[in-house]
């Protein structure tokens, strides 16, 4: 993406120069979250296929040397992987509010990714489930904190410059999208998979380089612990730490010895502890006492838009797994005598933001001028109506794809074009929102619960996985259309409600 640096007022903080009219740090920002999503995004398109690869349900002809599972348990992992990255947002906020700060936070958690993924690229079962562990964890360390810092940037929630700059960021996450399923996809699923991987880890490795590059454009703020553990608290979560470890391995060194362990064991307490750890995490957040009664009434309607998310989340993120499958199996791979891996699909939709952000925040500014921009409870609205729709329209080319009949890439592309118009009424405004309302105790870690609303998401998908719903099938495809869009009329008639609630927040 070209730069577009010039003389800036003296207002602007951490920098002299601006990166398209914003704060120089959040070209740095940019360029690192891009990195991070081309290795994320290409091993992404690439994990449900090497999962079934080699197994009952792979195509015909397509590369073996996976791990030959079936495609209810591959949607189960990927669902629970998917989870794990966000639900660990949570403590990787908190490590960049109480131990490490988020800079320091960013640059260790990059590290841990490029090793992840590193470990992916070695064959073998262990060193796949290590290696998503690792990225899982490296992931959750970075989301949050790079989040905060482009917050950071910005003379505060009422800078009219704030929502653009998400969106900018927004854009730079979808560059890497992009690109990775055509290069990391492509070499994955028809050279090796394994190769694959590993050219995630060197994605990763670049985004590392250029964040310590660019470190020094970034607000003073970023490198500041806001509230430094106590020695008392750190001894006491070193504790619990432990504690909750040994238990771990005590109950499945148990359930491994007597010959009871499958993978359920793994991926169904998993599953659970993703659904209850955000209405926990949200219970104590809205209980603090030290709070204040403004703090605690953003809370309350915050928890709408954290319920909203979570319903959107659970659709569009089976973008990877039920709709990568249908692409692979159920959708002609060629236009005009041009053959493409099925993985490049995963790269329509950051096209479509790329193509949309642009216009749709154009459109936003052009409404604001009028008095007319819709507020952030009917964008979240549309938001929902929109992905809800997309998956009603999936039915039908679900319903056409029967027997050896394929149908035309262009029900995936409109079907990604209408989620991705649903996202970016959503994602980009609710990270915005959720840095505004966030109480200051809880900056970063706030962040992290915006995150874990796709936990929620995910999990309910890897339940019904777990539970051997077919994922694949039109009715369960068409049900998860028809709640997403009542989810999106309760938004919309109860708007006036949660705007009050959301104090002066916009």
């Amino acid at each position: 993406m070209a730069s577009s640096l010039t003389k800036a007022s003296a207002g602007n903080p951490g920098s002299e120069k601006t990166f398209f009219g914003h704060p120089r740090g959040l070209a740095t920002l940019f360029m690192t979250e891009m990195w991070e999503r081309f290795s994320f995004y290409g091993m992404r398109a690439l994990l449900v296929l090497y999962l079934v690869a080699g197994g009952p349900d792979a195509k015909s002809g397509s590369q073996g040397g996976g791990l030959a599972m079936d495609m209810a348990t591959a949607t189960a992992i990927y669902s629970v992987y998917l989870a794990m990255v966000y639900l660990l947002a949570m403590p990787g906020g908190w490590f960049g509010d109480r131990v490490w700060g988020p800079r320091k936070t960013v640059a260790v958690a990059s590290g841990v990714i490029m090793v992840g993924h590193l470990a992916l690229a070695i064959p073998g079962q262990a060193s796949f489930f290590a290696g998503l562990a690792l990225v899982a964890a490296g992931s959750g360390l970075l989301k949050a904190n790079i989040s905060t810092m482009v917050g950071h940037l910005y003379d505060g929630p009422q800078d009219p410059r704030r929502d653009g700059g998400f969106t900018l960021f927004y854009i730079g996450i979808n560059i890497g999208g992009f690109a990775a399923p055509l290069v990391i996809g492509t070499v994955g699923q028809s050279v090796n998979w394994h190769l694959g991987f590993a050219l995630a880890a060197v994605g990763m490795g670049l985004g590392l380089i250029q964040f310590l590059i660019g470190t020094r454009h970034l607000n003073p703020k970023s490198s500041l612990v806001p509230k430094p553990l106590s020695a008392q608290e750190r001894n006491s979560t070193l504790f619990k730490g432990l504690a909750w470890l040994i238990v771990a391995t005590v109950f499945y060194g148990i359930v491994s010895f007597t010959g009871h362990f499958t993978i359920n064991w793994a991926l169904l307490p998993i599953t659970l502890l993703g659904l209850l750890i955000p209405v926990a995490v949200l219970v104590r957040i809205k209980r603090d006492k030290e709070l204040t009664q403004d703090e605690q009434t953003k809370v309350s309607g915050y928890i709408w838009f954290f319920a909203a998310a979570a319903v959107f989340w659970m659709i569009y993120d089976q973008g990877g797994s039920t709709m990568s499958f249908f692409g692979e199996n159920k959708t002609a791979d060629s236009v005009f005598g041009f053959n493409f891996p099925s993985t490049w699909f995963q790269s329509v939709n950051p096209l479509w933001v790329m193509a949309l952000a642009p216009v749709i925040a154009w459109g936003w500014l052009a409404l604001n001028r009028k008095g007319k921009e819709p507020s952030t409870t009917r964008k979240f609205a549309m938001g929902l109506w929109l992905v809800g729709a997309s998956f009603i329209v999936f039915v039908i080319p679900m319903a056409m794809a029967e027997g050896d009949t394929k149908v035309t890439p262009m029900w995936l592309v409109t079907i990604y074009m209408i989620q991705t118009i649903g996202e970016l009424c959503l994602s980009p405004v609710g990270l915005s929102v959720t840095t505004k309302m966030a109480p200051e105790k809880y900056a970063s870690q706030m962040t992290g619960v915006w995150f874990l609303a796709v936990t929620a998401g995910d999990c309910i998908t890897g339940l019904l996985g777990i539970g051997g719903v077919d994922l694949n099938g039109a009715a369960v495809v068409g049900t998860q259309g028809v709640l997403a869009v009542i989810a999106g009329v309760g938004v919309w008639l109860s708007r006036k409600r949660i705007e009050a609630l959301m104090g002066d927040v916009r």
